[in-house]
Order: structure tokens, then sequence, then C-alpha cells
């Protein structure tokens, strides 16, 4: 038990310090923050292999980690919407956990689809809240906010899920592979 313990929490810190990597190297950059880069992956990885628990401790912390990194605070509520709770909430991905078996020859990629759908949807729902509500005045005007923030994440958020979709699939049947040489 306790070493299985202290190889998630390994994990863990390999996998905030490779999504910190990843967002220093983004593919596309939007104008008001937001980028298209493979910070989730790791996260994803975390939440399929070891579930809920882990999946959110990671998110949180990569989330922290940002804020040291170089974070645009107007105020503590979009502190925590832009920045620690959206990248913990991609770690709902670990719902599917148990779906995604990795001792199986070939997960179901239906369910891994969805796991990552649904870390992402929560994702995107903190950072829309926190657009409509701390940003609306980047919005054209005469354009309803809430609008606005749903069309500007959503620009950047579904091709960084449909890119740590594509990686993951071989990433985890590699995982597979290796999870059967062990036994």
């Amino acid at each position: 038990m306790k070493r299985n313990q202290i190889r998630i929490m390994t994990e863990i810190g390999m996998a905030v310090a490779l999504s910190a990597i990843f967002n220093f190297l983004p593919l596309w950059k939007m104008a008001q923050g937001g980028s298209v880069s493979l910070e989730m992956l790791p996260i994803l990885i975390i939440a399929l292999r070891w579930g809920v628990g882990p999946g959110l401790m990671a998110g949180a912390l990569y989330g922290l980690l940002q804020l040291v990194l170089g974070a645009y605070i107007v105020h503590p509520v979009q502190l925590v919407l832009d920045y620690p709770l959206p990248y913990a909430l991609v770690g709902l991905a670990g719902i599917f956990s148990s779906k995604i078996d990795l001792k199986k020859k070939m997960p179901t990629y239906g369910w891994l689809l969805l796991a990552v759908f649904l870390g992402g949807l929560a994702r995107f729902f903190s950072h829309f809240l926190s657009g409509a509500i701390f940003f609306a005045q980047y919005a054209p005007e005469g354009q309803n906010p809430w609008i606005y923030s749903a069309i500007y994440n959503i620009t950047y958020l579904i091709p960084a899920l449909l890119l740590s979709y594509i990686i993951i699939v071989p990433l985890l049947n590699h995982l597979i592979i290796a999870e059967g040489k062990r036994e």
C-alpha cells in the first residue's frame, strides 16, 4: 500500500513538471490567455491511471505552479477559476479510469474519449465563468460577454483536447504493453 502511494506521488510530481514544460511549448497562443498545448495530457494520464483523487491533485498542483510561473490576476475568485480549479477539474477524467483497464490488450476508446471530453468540459466551464465575469470588457461592443467567453475558450480548448486525445491513445497502448510485461 505504502509503495503504491509513493509511486502515485512520484508520478504526480512528474506529471506536474511535464505539464509545466508543455505549457512553455505552446503550438498556438491566444491574445488574452489560453493556448493550444499538451499541458493537460500528463494530468489526464494520472487521472486515467490512478483515478479521480490523484487526477484532481495533479491538476490542482499544476494550477498552483502556474501561479508561481506567471499568472494574470484581477480578483481572488478569478485566480481560483483560472488556475487551480480548471486544471484540477481535468482530473475528473479519472471517473472513467475503471473503464480503461491497462491490463487489457486494448482499451475502450469510446470511454477514453468520454474521459478526455469530461476533463476538458469541466476545465472549459471554469475558464468560461472567469471570462464572462472578470474579462467581459474584452467582448466586442454589442456582444454578450457570456457568448464571447464561450467562443474564446472553445477556440483553444477544443484543439488542445483533440490533440491530447490523439496523443493519449498510443501512450496508453504503450502503458498497456508495459503493464502486461510486469505480470
